[in-house]
C-alpha cells in the first residue's frame, strides 16, 4: 500500500510539474543549477519524476541510502506503528482568556504546558497597564521556549456593548413585575436602572424582548418616554452591575468599532500582537477600515471578526471574505437570534471558514460550569466534540480561565476532550472525505494557486497512507495553511524563518509553528530541522516523516517548485 502510494504521488506530480513557469534550461544548465540530490529519500525523490518507471527507480535500493518497493512493503509494520506518535499531539487549538485568575507568570507557563495556544485579553476588563503584564509575560514565554510551543497572542475589543448601570447591591427582579431602563446616569432604583447607551430609547420598539446577560433574564417592552423604556419582567433574576443588554433579533446602531476600541488597537499596534477579535461586526466594511489603518501603520496583525450580531448573518460570506478568518461568539449571537438557531449557524460559519481556508474559532460557554465546579457537565464536554468534529481550528475558554475557580482542569479536560475526539476523526483508511479529491481542482483554469492546491492534496494523501507527520518549509506560511486546511491525518512541523509567521501558524488547526534560520544549502536545513524535531522529542530515530517544499516563491530555487520527500529519521 505504501508503495502503491508513492507511484500515484509521484504520478501526480508529474503532471503537476509538466506546466512549467518558465521555459526549461539546457540539460548541462539544469543539472548545474540542480540542489544536491537528497540522501535518505524513501517515497518519492522529487516531483521531477516524469513516469511510473522513473519512480520505480527511484524507489529502488541505492548508494544514496534510499529504500526498494519491496523493504518498504516489509517496514510497513515500522509505519504502522508510528501512527501512534504521528497522531498523538492535539490537533485543535485551545484558546484562553486571561484575567485575575491566570495572570501572572506562575499561571501563564503552567497554561501554555497544559495546553493553551492563544492567549486572549478581553479588553472589556482591565486597563491596558493589566494587558501589557500578560503580553510581556506571553512574550517572555514564547523567548524561552524554542520547541514549538508557540503561544500568539489575541486582543479582543470591546466593541459596542449595551450595559445597565452600576447598583450598589444586586436587584431581585420577580416574573410580571414592572422595570424600567434609563439612559439617565447614575439611575439606581428598586425598579429602575441606567443604561450606558444614549440611543437605547430608538432602537427598542414596544413588544421587543430585552435580554439581560445573554437570557438569564428576560424582560418584554410595554412603553417608552422620552428618556426611559418601560418594560415587563418576563424571565426574573438577579440584576447585578453592568450586565449586557440585548435586543432579540436586533443590533445596536452603534459603530462597530468605538473610540475606546481605536485607543485599544493601538495598543495592540505598539505591542506586536497576533491577532485583533472584532466585536459586533455588521459588514464586510469595518474589517476593510481596520485592515486599511493597519497598513497604514505598517503592522501585521490578523483581523478574525467576532460574529455576535444578527444583522452579520446576511453579510456572512463577505465578511469572512474579507478577514483573516471568523469566532463564532454564541453567547450574544443567541441573545439576538433564536437559540435554536444557535447550532446551525455555528456550522454553517464553520463550514464557510473552511471552504476559504480561513481559521475558525467556536467560543462561548465550552465549559461554563467550570467556573465554579471541577468537573464539567456532560453535555459540555459533547458541546467541544461536536466543535471538533466540525472542523473548528480553535475552542475558546472565557471566564473559566479568566475569573474561574479551576482554570488549569479546564484547559485539560478541554484538551483530553479534543485529542480524544479527534483519534475518532483521522484514520485515512475509513475517512477518505477528510482529503478533497485531487480531480474535482483539474476541472478549474490551471493557474499557480490550483498548483498548489493539487499539491497540498496530493501530499495530504501520502503523509496519511504512510502515517507520517509533515515537515513543511514556509517563509509566509501559506503551504502550512493549506495543509492544515485539508486536515491530514498527523502533525504538520512548520518550520519559518519569520518570527510573525511562526506566532499566527499557532492558531491553525494541527500545525506546529518552529522558528528556525534557513540556511542557503537546502539539505543542510532539512538536517537542522529533523534534528530539532529529535532533541524535541517530536519524532524519534526511526521514524518517517513527509517533507514538503512549494510556493511560486521557492526557498531555494529562482522558479517555482512542488516537492515532496518522505525520509527516515536518523540521529
Amino acid at each position: 500500500m505504501a508503495a502503491a502510494a508513492a507511484e500515484i504521488v509521484g504520478s501526480a506530480a508529474a503532471r503537476m510539474a509538466a506546466p512549467a513557469v518558465r521555459p526549461a534550461p539546457p540539460a548541462a544548465a539544469a543539472a548545474a543549477a540542480a540542489p544536491p540530490q537528497p540522501r535518505r529519500a524513501v517515497a518519492a525523490r522529487s516531483l521531477r519524476t516524469s513516469t511510473s518507471d522513473r519512480v520505480a527507480a527511484d524507489l529502488a535500493l541505492g548508494s544514496n541510502g534510499s529504500l526498494s518497493a519491496q523493504s518498504i512493503a516489509e517496514n510497513t509494520a515500522d509505519a504502522t506503528s508510528q501512527v501512534v506518535s504521528a497522531n498523538s499531539r492535539r490537533k485543535t487549538k485551545i484558546v484562553c482568556t486571561i484575567g485575575p485568575s491566570t495572570n501572572t507568570r506562575e499561571m501563564i507557563w503552567k497554561l501554555a504546558e497544559t495546553g493553551m495556544n492563544v492567549a486572549r485579553m478581553n479588553m472589556s476588563h482591565g486597563d491596558h497597564q493589566s494587558h501589557q503584564k500578560v503580553i510581556d509575560l506571553v512574550k517572555e514565554y514564547n523567548a524561552k521556549n524554542t520547541d514549538g510551543n508557540v503561544i500568539a497572542i489575541m486582543l479582543d475589543t470591546k466593541g459596542p456593548e449595551v450595559r445597565s448601570g452600576d447598583v450598589p447591591e444586586p436587584i431581585m427582579l420577580e416574573e410580571g413585575q414592572e422595570f424600567n431602563f434609563t439612559i439617565k446616569r447614575g439611575v439606581s432604583t428598586k425598579d429602575t436602572v441606567s443604561v450606558n447607551y444614549d440611543d437605547f430609547i430608538n432602537d427598542v420598539e414596544v413588544g421587543d424582548i430585552l435580554l439581560v446577560d445573554g437570557g438569564m433574564m428576560s424582560l418584554a417592552v410595554k412603553s417608552k418616554t422620552a428618556d426611559t423604556v418601560k418594560c415587563e419582567v418576563v424571565d426574573g433574576g438577579e440584576l447585578k452591575s453592568r450586565r449586557h443588554l440585548n435586543v432579540r433579533g436586533k443590533s445596536a446602531t452603534l459603530p462597530s468599532i468605538t473610540e475606546k476600541d481605536w485607543e485599544d488597537i493601538k495598543f495592540g499596534v505598539e505591542n506586536g500582537v497576533d491577532f485583533y477579535a472584532v466585536s459586533f461586526v455588521k459588514d464586510a466594511k469595518v474589517i476593510h477600515e481596520l485592515k486599511d489603518y493597519l497598513k497604514s501603520a505598517n503592522a501585521d496583525i490578523h483581523v478574525i471578526p467576532k460574529i455576535e450580531s444578527a444583522d452579520s448573518i446576511p453579510n456572512l460570506q463577505s465578511i469572512i471574505a474579507a478577514s483573516d478568518g471568523a469566532m463564532v461568539a454564541r453567547g450574544d449571537l443567541g441573545a439576538e437570534l433564536p437559540i435554536e438557531e444557535v447550532p446551525l449557524l455555528q456550522e454553517e460559519i464553520v463550514r464557510t471558514c473552511r471552504s476559504m481556508q480561513k481559521p475558525v474559532i467556536v467560543a462561548t460557554n465550552m465549559l461554563e460550569s467550570m467556573i465554579d465546579h471541577p468537573t464539567p457537565t456532560r453535555a459540555e464536554v459533547s458541546d467541544i466534540a461536536i466543535a471538533v468534529r466540525e472542523g473548528s481550528d480553535a475552542i475558546m475558554l472565557s471566564g473559566e480561565t479568566a475569573h474561574g475557580k479551576f482554570p488549569l482542569k479546564a484547559v485539560k479536560v478541554m484538551h483530553t476532550v479534543a485529542q480524544r475526539t479527534e483519534s475518532s476523526l483521522y484514520n485515512p483508511t475509513t475517512s477518505p472525505s477528510l482529503v478533497a479529491h485531487p480531480q474535482a481542482l483539474l476541472n478549474e483554469e490551471f493557474s499557480q494557486s490550483q498548483l498548489s492546491k493539487m499539491f497540498g492534496s496530493h501530499a495530504t494523501m501520502m503523509a496519511n497512507t504512510l502515517c507520517t507527520p509533515i515537515i513543511v518549509f514556509t517563509r509566509t506560511g501559506s503551504m502550512a495553511v493549506l495543509l492544515s486546511h485539508y486536515r491530514p491525518s498527523s502533525t504538520i512541523f512548520a518550520f519559518t524563518n519569520e518570527e510573525r509567521v511562526k506566532q499566527r501558524l499557532a492558531l491553525y488547526q494541527g500545525v506546529v509553528p518552529i522558528y528556525m534560520k534557513f540556511s542557503d544549502d537546502a539539505e543542510e536545513t532539512f538536517s537542522r530541522a529533523i534534528s530539532s524535531l529529535l532533541n524535541a522529542q517530536f519524532v524519534k530515530e526511526g521514524d518517517y516523516v513527509t517533507l514538503v517544499q512549494s510556493g511560486v516563491k521557492s526557498i531555494w530555487r529562482e522558479e517555482s517548485t512542488h516537492h515532496i520527500q518522505v525520509r527516515k529519521v536518523q540521529g
